[in-house]
């Protein structure tokens, strides 16, 4: 498929070569004598056109192989521009030994000792000229892939990232409050009892909100009262939480379970006992989201492995230049978070990434179809200049018929690959294949 899908563009290159020179030399007052010197003309132009677009194209992809993504770059251009030319020259020589010793039937003694260089003049010029537009062509379609490429591998990183730094949550979370229950049941069994209930309702929100990489304030502020609800069955009276009793605007967004972390930390981190009580706040400032606790250090404390704030830190990086702020004095702690904008959408990993993949397809299919429109314009602006062309040389042999069935067939090979359409081995074949493959296996 590959080798006749080159052939068809090489004879579609040497078509449009043949025109081009076919009107200079009109221009020019030239013409055929009859419809047979048109055809041999032709042919002899095919045969040029489909060596050295063959030649070059596979050149081509031996510089992609040997430099891959760093063939346009100055040093490797040279060298490939360098192989480029010695390889035209090479095929150019190949072409002259067919016409001349194999056609005209010269003896290769007397072909070499009469072949000059200015044999080659036109036939590389030509050549260049072509060649040095796909190499263009290519460059500039290399260098939009390429950013494309780019692009695509920043966002998948960062949704990668993502991803990783939100499932961290479940194993943190749950060790947690594992810990605390296990505590409950040996100090109060009726407290660990609610302890579990409140538990199960918090773990569902933590559960729903496990693909979202945004959720409301108001979303927000709520399971943070339901989680301190949970911290006061165990520590009773020696918690007191203040939240704002309205917000500025309750759809605005933040990063899901960013405030049970920090609210969890302080309470890790601080002395919570009925002597010393723990004053935790939440409140709006200046955009943020701020969580205030008094600063009561525990004495005896486990060196802290900074997963929670590194964790939120990290997640509004990937949403955000708005940095998360850390305020910390001998009397107070506080963490502001960013409100993000009520018109930042709640997005699903799953959903986004198949309507990413979606919209791929679609594009590709797009601009399959564009191509072959305008490949199919082309050959019908073009057939009625052959037919022109084939009266006004007077030639008494319709020679057009061979340039229009001969790019005729490229086009109906280009249609054939445009709507997957394949007579011999098309959809109904592979599905036998594969199904006949898979019972073998089994």
């Amino acid at each position: 498929m590959r080798i006749l899908k080159d052939f068809g563009k090489a004879f579609f290159v040497g078509t449009l070569v043949f025109i081009i020179l076919g009107l200079i030399q009109y221009a020019n007052g030239y013409q055929y004598d009859n419809g047979r010197d048109i055809l041999i003309t032709f042919l002899y132009n095919q045969l040029y056109a489909v060596i050295l677009y063959m030649v070059n194209a596979y050149y081509f992809d031996f510089l992609l192989k040997v430099f891959p993504n760093e063939v346009f770059k100055l040093k490797n251009l040279l060298k490939g521009l360098l192989g480029g030319i010695l390889v035209t020259l090479l095929a150019l020589f190949l072409i002259r030994i067919i016409t001349e010793v194999l056609i005209e039937g010269r003896g290769f003694s007397e072909f070499i000792a009469s072949e000059k260089m200015q044999y080659y003049y036109i036939s590389f010029v030509i050549s260049v000229v072509v060649t040095t537009i796909f190499y263009v062509a290519y460059y500039y379609r290399n260098k939009q892939q390429t950013i494309v490429k780019e692009q695509k591998i920043i966002a998948g990183t960062a949704s990668a990232k993502f991803d990783a730094l939100k499932n961290q949550l479940d194993p943190h979370f749950l060790f947690n409050s594992l810990n605390v229950l296990t505590s409950l049941i040996e100090e109060n069994p009726e407290a660990a009892t609610r302890f579990t209930t409140s538990l199960s309702k918090v773990y569902r929100y933590v559960l729903e909100q496990k693909n979202k990489e945004l959720v409301t304030l108001e979303e927000e502020l709520k399971f943070a009262e339901l989680y301190m609800s949970l911290l006061a069955v165990r520590f009773e009276d020696s918690i007191v939480f203040t939240s704002p009793s309205k917000l500025k605007n309750p759809q605005a967004k933040v990063v899901p379970l960013s405030l049970q972390l920090l609210l969890e930390n302080a309470v890790k981190h601080n002395q919570v006992m009925p002597s010393k009580k723990l004053y935790i706040t939440i409140s709006e400032e200046n955009g943020n989201l701020v969580v205030t606790n008094n600063s009561q250090p525990k004495q005896v404390l486990k060196e802290s492995t900074g997963v929670g704030l590194r964790n939120i830190r990290d997640r509004y990086a990937l949403l955000t230049k708005r940095p998360v702020l850390i305020n910390e004095n001998p009397k107070e702690f506080s963490i502001a978070i960013p409100i993000l904008g009520e018109n930042l959408q709640i997005m699903n990993t799953s959903d986004t990434y198949i309507s990413e993949k979606k919209y791929k397809l679609a594009k590709k299919r797009v601009e399959k179809l564009k191509g072959f429109y305008i490949h199919l314009t082309l050959y019908i602006l073009m057939a009625p200049v052959f037919i022109y062309l084939n009266y006004i040389s007077r030639a008494g042999f319709p020679w057009a018929l061979f340039p229009i069935v001969g790019w005729g067939f490229g086009v109906m090979g280009h249609a054939a690959e445009t709507f997957n359409y394949n007579p011999f081995f098309g959809k109904d074949w592979e599905a036998r294949k594969i199904r006949e493959l898979m019972d073998k296996d089994e």
